[in-house]
């Protein structure tokens, strides 16, 4: 008797080499004579003039969007697909995920223009490479100007070579496969152990369509995510507890009621870093809304980087803050403060989170409870769909 063996779930040993032009062409199917731009985020966007930010080695993320965005669109991924434009402009860092963008743009020549007047109303497609986030804004942006786009912050080497090389037909192929067999779901709880301590987040989901970041943007005005591929909602609710690693490596407990954090208490590492957590979502509730509930669907290297790092599979996110560019209803000026208006996702991954363990992920639909993930490794149902003819 012949044993077959059963198929598994494994990243790729090799990518194929990055095209820009394929890139393009796949998640745009741009037409010709459609005008393209890229915009970058300096400290001092002047610095774009002469290209002389290129002088400071540290921006690595604005050199590649230089190198493999900028010169490959010149170099032939313009003529090849038809396109018009390639230009560049810079505009100030924003110190944050998905707040609100400035104005203010300048263009390699050291001119300064206007990114609604100059920008938004005169390209067709607009990719922007840098360092937070910009999804929110430009999401905005696109619905009001009638312009697609792409927001790839964070590049680095790791990520041209596997999460911008692969195919996003397939790519968006698999994330349809998960969304149909985990949308319209009640709830999901997802268990933690932290230090010994066993907490249960449950987000409640209202039994709403189940939505896919899947990097194609071909139809109307919209931003895609890249490197993308995660299912997500934005719960109607949300209550009970759940780990945070802050930045500086502090862990706190975090208590939600109603949707919110409530509460945060110190766990280890900096008290002080949990304590003005603490004042921060006191003063402005909207800080510790729960906005997001996100899963990745790809087989992809671990980059280092969370925009592609929560897109792999057996890992799971939550996000604080705004959530109208996921269609939420948290937009920022519900925000007591400004600055607090972000989208802050919160990725629990082994790499990035070794300190915290998830035993399970459940989802609850059709009036039946499935496990999604053991120990950040897919289940038998949730590896199941992606199997799925």
């Amino acid at each position: 008797m012949t044993m077959t063996a059963e198929p598994r779930l494994t990243v790729p040993e090799r990518f194929p080499p990055f095209s820009l032009s394929r890139l393009l062409k796949t998640v745009f199917n741009p037409k010709p004579g459609e005008r393209v731009a890229i915009l970058i985020d300096l400290e001092d966007p002047r610095d774009l003039k002469g290209f002389r930010f290129l002088n400071n080695p540290d921006l690595t993320i604005q050199r590649h969007a230089y190198e493999a965005f900028y010169q490959g669109l010149k170099n032939g991924a313009l003529a090849e697909l038809g396109l018009t434009g390639g230009d560049m402009f810079a505009y100030k860092i924003t110190g944050g995920s998905n707040l609100d963008l400035p104005d203010l743009a300048v263009d390699p020549e050291g001119n300064e223009l206007s990114l609604e007047k100059d920008v938004y109303l005169r390209y067709n497609l607009i990719l922007c490479i840098s360092t937070y986030s910009a999804t929110a804004p430009l999401t905005a942006f696109a619905k009001r100007y009638g312009f697609r786009g792409a927001t790839l912050h964070g590049l680095n080497q790791t990520i041209l070579r596997s999460g911008l090389a692969v195919d996003y037909n397939e790519v968006s192929r698999n994330a349809e496969k998960l969304r149909l067999g985990m949308t319209r779901a009640d709830w999901a709880e997802i268990d933690f152990v932290v230090q010994g301590e066993r907490l249960t987040l449950r987000l409640d989901l209202g039994k709403q369509e189940a939505q896919k970041s899947h990097g194609l943007c071909r139809g109307g005005p919209d931003i895609a995510n890249l490197p993308a591929g995660e299912i997500y909602y934005v719960p109607t609710s949300a209550s009970g507890r759940f780990p945070l690693k802050y930045e500086d490596g502090t862990l706190g407990i975090m208590t939600v009621a109603g949707g919110r954090i409530a509460d945060a208490r110190w766990l280890s590492g900096n008290p002080q870093t949990v304590e003005a957590h603490r004042r921060k979502i006191a003063a402005d509730p909207a800080a510790g809304e729960i906005g997001e509930l996100g899963f990745g669907t790809q087989l992809l290297p671990v980059s280092g980087r969370d925009i592609q790092d929560e897109k792999i599979l057996g890992t799971m996110h939550i996000a604080t803050g705004r959530s109208d560019h996921l269609g939420g209803h948290l937009t920022p000026d519900k925000f007591r403060d400004a600055k607090n208006a972000t989208h802050d996702d919160i990725l629990f991954a082994p790499h990035k989170t070794p300190e915290i363990q998830v035993p399970q992920v459940r989802l609850h639909r059709n009036g039946e409870t499935v496990v999604l993930i053991e120990d950040f490794t897919p289940a038998a149902y949730m590896a199941g769909l992606l199997l799925a003819k």
